[in-house]
């Protein structure tokens, strides 16, 4: 990536966690801590990485991608709305009665939305049909799946990876977003997953670590994963929930709480003096 590549990613991702802020808080719910540790990762993958169209969001050549994390889908709303598959005015909406923009990714209502989400285990299992059907139609579609770390506590999590791997499901990429912190607090705390990294590579994975907000490893893992064959990647995120609001970052009381006015006021203040400066 290039220095101007690389700087309209992060404007992009910063423009991205304005509109999370945004949604979460005219909901007055929602889920900003795990929607801003993502937004990097989710933002490389809609602007560089993925073969997609706005203009044909159901085009049968797409490559796909599956929030299994569903409560995280601010993150997915803001790349959607800045890539132009909706206009920006829904995030303001948010898990309104009647708006396009719930709670949790629906693929019915939602143009850009490759899979409903929001049960944790879930969507790494579809995710795994949707590349099992690309072998079996001959397509070079690939399929991208976000986790979140406390999600990994879940066994079905697990069941999709065997099968993942029993398939040989090379399209597959799985990508763990590990911020380290759930509902209930550390996810060591929780459930200790232990090595992460080492349950997928048992299980028969590629496995590549990295820092889930640098871009060099960004691209540097999603390009490894392209050549590998035979198995499927799972590229393990290291990241910091709350990533980019100074008193939200590392906080797991910020997991599914909206902003007041005088919090949202200080997010986007430093949301857009973040912007200015990519701009200068």
């Amino acid at each position: 990536m290039d220095n101007q590549e690389l700087l309209e990613m992060k404007k992009n991702a910063c423009k991205v966690r304005q509109y999370i802020i945004e949604g979460v808080f005219n909901a007055k719910s929602g889920h900003p801590g795990g929607s801003l540790s993502a937004a990097d990762i989710i933002t490389y993958l809609y602007f560089k990485e993925m073969k997609v169209d706005p203009q044909n969001p159901h085009d049968p050549d797409r490559d796909r991608f599956v929030l299994s994390k569903g409560h995280c889908c601010p993150a997915l709303y803001g790349a959607l709305a800045l890539k132009g598959y909706f206009p920006a005015d829904e995030i303001k909406v948010l898990r309104h009665i009647g708006a396009m923009l719930q709670g949790h990714p629906d693929m019915k209502h939602t143009p850009g939305v490759d899979m409903s989400s929001g049960s944790l285990g879930q969507g790494i299992s579809a995710a795994c049909g949707m590349a099992l059907a690309a072998k079996y139609d001959n397509k070079d579609y690939r399929v991208y799946a976000m986790l979140g770390d406390g999600e990994c506590e879940e066994g079905q999590v697990w069941e999709a990876a065997m099968f993942a791997c029993h398939n040989k499901l090379d399209n597959l990429c799985v990508i763990v977003d590990f911020n380290g912190l759930q509902i209930d607090g550390r996810v060591d705390d929780v459930a200790g997953l232990g090595a992460v990294d080492e349950k997928f590579r048992s299980f028969g994975f590629e496995v590549i670590k990295i820092d889930g907000h640098s871009y060099d490893e960004i691209e540097a893992a999603l390009d490894k994963a392209k050549t590998v064959k035979g198995r499927p990647t799972a590229i393990i995120a290291a990241t910091i929930k709350g990533k980019g609001v100074s008193y939200m970052e590392d906080q797991v009381g910020w997991h599914g709480k909206a902003p007041n006015a005088d919090e949202y006021k200080i997010a986007m203040d430093e949301l857009n003096a973040q912007l200015k400066a990519l701009e200068a």
